[in-house]
């Protein structure tokens, strides 16, 4: 193995180190990068998203709605895993080929082409391989849901991040929904619980909560802030409920909704204020959030929380195993993070 591959191992591993015992530090603050351009890649044609994203961002390009950024070209290749979306990639590359994007026929022609990317493919199992030659690239990516489909992945794709020094996010649009920005301004006081319900469809390839119960854990953390510390899961066919109890005796519940009538929401619970979560306002505030990110590459929501809403449904996952008992989620991020240096020092 070369000087340069032992320096790039070493480097790694040691972060993921620092990750293991004082949790996952931001590298990239405020940032004087500067683009050359507007222009948005996109990797992954196998979801809806990558029409609603194209056409939102395309056709507001000009008015400053988001900030001015455009999608010009794509990488259709996305899940190999999950053939129902599989199936669709022609049809949604056509339609996105519509609205004026160009179709690339491999990732180092979309780089060539674009100033910064986002990943939306639906398989979380592909975004790792996809995140690396992007992230490499230095220019700056968000991942759409699932950030990944394993929690040793998350923590691998934020440490080759940091490595690379490349700006890099994921979240969920269910962080806008209405009310959780003035609730995290105060109007509630100091926030004592949560009770937010989603929908939380099942896929195989893919922990259970990943899939789709990640919108509502993801409000959840918007709300609560990091700091849970273990997680229970009751699991029938039609329901998961799941429970996080944070420091200071705070707690938070999950209704997953699998049968009956879906939807989004909550309440939460202040010291000052009890108030109900409002209306989902669609991918609008996630895209001004992103645009706005790719500018000036100030991460909007940091690595620890996005790694933390992993570890809460991993935790879930495993309670559900052990028939609802309670999961530490430092156990499970430790573990995860030991995967993660196994998986650094075979492959870099």
């Amino acid at each position: 193995m070369s000087d340069r591959r032992n320096f790039v191992k070493t480097t790694i591993t040691a972060s993921l180190g620092i990750g293991l015992f004082g949790g996952v530090s931001e590298l990239f603050g405020k940032t004087n990068r500067k683009l050359d351009g507007k222009r948005i890649g996109m990797v992954g044609l196998d979801t809806g998203h990558c029409i609603s994203f194209t056409k939102l961002l395309n056709a507001n390009a000009n008015d400053g709605e988001f900030n001015g950024f455009k999608v010009v070209a794509a990488y259709p290749q996305g899940t190999d895993l999950i053939k129902s979306w599989k199936n669709k990639i022609p049809y949604f590359t056509e339609e996105v080929s519509k609205m004026g994007v160009e179709i690339v026929d491999s990732l180092e022609k979309l780089l060539n082409k674009v100033d910064v990317v986002i990943i939306t493919c639906i398989d979380g199992n592909k975004h790792l391989e996809q995140a690396i030659p992007i992230l490499k690239s230095g220019k700056p990516l968000f991942i759409d849901k699932p950030f990944a489909a394993s929690l040793s992945d998350a923590y691998t794709i934020v440490e080759v991040a940091k490595y690379y020094n490349t700006p890099m996010y994921s979240t969920s649009s269910l962080r806008y929904i209405d009310r959780i920005k003035e609730i995290t301004e105060g109007k509630a006081g100091k926030v004592l619980g949560t009770q937010v319900y989603s929908p939380a469809h099942l896929e195989e390839h893919h922990p259970d909560l990943y899939w789709y119960g990640v919108h509502g854990i993801e409000m959840i953390f918007a709300i609560m802030g990091t700091g849970c510390k273990n997680v229970t899961r009751t699991f029938t066919q039609g329901t998961d409920v799941v429970v996080g109890q944070w420091e200071n005796d705070r707690i938070a519940t999950y209704r997953g909704i699998r049968n009956g009538q879906g939807g989004y929401g909550g309440t939460v619970f202040g010291d000052k204020e009890i108030i109900n979560l409002g209306e989902y306002r669609g991918d609008g505030p996630l895209l001004a959030e992103m645009t706005k990110f790719y500018e000036t590459g100030n991460i909007p929501v940091s690595h620890e929380e996005t790694l933390e809403i992993f570890a809460f449904m991993q935790a879930a996952e495993e309670s559900k195993k052990l028939g609802g008992k309670s999961v530490s989620i430092d156990v499970v991020k430790q573990r995860a993070i030991k995967v993660s240096n196994r998986w650094i020092r075979q492959n870099l």
